[in-house]
């Protein structure tokens, strides 16, 4: 086959640190460290805005936040600012695109995860060209039960059997299996929402409870006490929830050690298949978590426990055999990247960055100088005082609050806790007038003007539907 297919898999909450490959001693990652060691490592890879539906429609648009319009979580996506998404490449290039797993840009109100009406979506333009298979639920964590279901082009809920990340990836096999025996070339993306919360027992298998009942959990080198007053609620801890953070964090890696599985099952398969060594396989993450680093937990911040995120890449005959690049990858830049590998167009509306050249090594190919982050606002309501701009280079990580206009500057080589703001250390005011200038430059070529939250709920949505974008003008 000419045409490589695609097989991208995702997870949701898994930061870069808490893998083996990566250095942290107490994961049980065999499988993703052994598909590390058969890969390309973008190991400065980011989440541009970490927080899972603004992952999703820069994934999938190849654009910002600040033109998707999805600014927080629980608000739908408008089909009509977005006629070229990947799929619609995808399908025009004569592949077969099939979707699995948690999509989170339908939902329209906030809570209500259970409600066909509120998880559902219709087969038509909300689904940005995956018009073949699409097993999707729109969002829950609650991996068990009632609770684990997903609908394919009707409002039924259809249960998945046991623990939702092994059917789910017993469905992936299956669907692999049928897309392989066909004659076109595919790309099949796979959203599993581990690890997740909530974090209790309850919602992961005992046995793999059990593999770290010897283990000892600590709180993070860079805990504080006190909750970040940028915090929203999602990210503030409670006395109750700080006293619960090494078991969260026990349960987190056990639901790490499950995905781990079933990466090495979804391996197998591909090997099996014939799938392995004729497709792009690409395995990372939406964003990480931080478990009481800078007194917050959840994600929406630019520290790194947030932002960096694996992303594994392979292909035989390109990347392969355990090396890495640091290259300064970002959400937005994945799909022109990837469609440029594959030989496809990229829509001039993609405001991402074809990497391509700069992966595959061509003299003279140009990196990005770092990659520009945000956040909009809290992460599902339309709240302000939560907004920041950030811009992380392959050693820095400048950042901006909207609020008061206070500045972080961290050296991530030196400080990789990022606990020593160099913002007002003059030995390191041209590196913070520099990096401030390519983030503003970059702000510019999009049109961010850094509004705050409620000014999108304004301006931008009606009953949490997207109506207007910055592309409307």
């Amino acid at each position: 086959m000419d045409q490589p297919n695609l097989i991208y898999v995702f997870a949701d909450q898994l930061r870069y640190s808490s893998l083996g490959y990566a250095g942290d001693p107490l994961a049980r990652t065999p499988c993703i460290d052994r598909f590390r060691g058969d890969s390309l490592d973008l190991c400065n890879a980011v989440s541009g805005h970490p927080v899972c539906a603004p992952y999703r429609a820069s994934l999938f648009t190849g654009k910002y936040t600040t033109s998707t319009g999805m600014v927080i979580n629980e608000i739908r996506l408008n089909p009509a600012h977005h006629r070229r998404c990947f799929a619609h490449i995808l399908n025009e290039g004569g592949y077969e695109c099939a979707y699995l797993g948690k999509w989170h840009l339908w939902a329209a109100q906030l809570g209500n995860h259970y409600d066909p009406e509120n998880s559902f979506v219709p087969p038509g333009p909300d689904r940005l060209g995956f018009d073949g298979y699409f097993a999707h639920y729109n969002f829950h964590h609650n991996y068990y039960g009632a609770a684990a279901y997903y609908h394919r082009d009707n409002p039924e809920k259809i249960y998945t059997p046991g623990y939702e990340p092994d059917a789910q990836t017993g469905m992936a096999i299956a669907e692999l299996e049928r897309l392989g025996a066909g004659d076109r070339p595919f790309a099949f993306f796979l959203s599993l929402g581990t690890p997740h919360d909530p974090w209790v027992p309850e919602n992961v298998p005992g046995e793999y409870l059990e593999r770290f009942s010897g283990t000892d959990f600590s709180l993070p080198g860079n805990y504080r006490e006190e909750n970040d007053p940028y915090a929203d609620a999602w990210a503030r801890l409670s006395p109750k929830e700080r006293a619960e953070l090494v078991s969260w964090m026990r349960v987190y890696y056990a639901m790490t050690s499950n995905l781990d599985d079933n990466i090495g099952r979804l391996m197998d398969a591909l090997k099996r298949l014939g799938l392995y060594d004729n497709s792009i396989i690409v395995f990372t993450s939406d964003h990480g978590e931080l478990f009481g680093a800078q007194g917050r937990r959840a994600k929406n911040i630019f520290y790194d426990e947030a932002v960096r995120v694996p992303f594994l890449l392979r292909w035989k005959g390109r990347f392969t055999g355990g090396g890495s690049a640091d290259l300064c990858l970002n959400t937005v830049d994945i799909m022109p990247t990837l469609l440029s590998l594959m030989g496809l167009p990229v829509p001039d509306e993609v405001e991402g960055r074809d990497l391509k050249d700069a992966l595959l090594g061509v003299p003279g190919a140009s990196e990005p100088e770092g990659a520009l982050m945000m956040g909009t606002g809290a992460t599902a309501i339309f709240e302000d005082g939560h907004e920041w701009r950030a811009f992380r280079s392959k050693r820095y990580t400048y950042a901006v609050y909207r609020a008061d206009k206070r500045e972080l500057l961290f050296d991530n080589h030196a400080d990789p806790l990022q606990m020593k703001n160099l913002a007002a250390d003059p030995a390191f005011a041209g590196i913070k007038e520099d990096l401030r200038d390519n983030m503003l430059a970059a702000m510019g070529e999009i049109n961010d003007t850094f509004e705050c939250c409620s000014w999108y709920e304004k301006h931008w949505t009606r009953d949490r539907h997207i109506i207007r974008t910055a592309r409307q003008g």
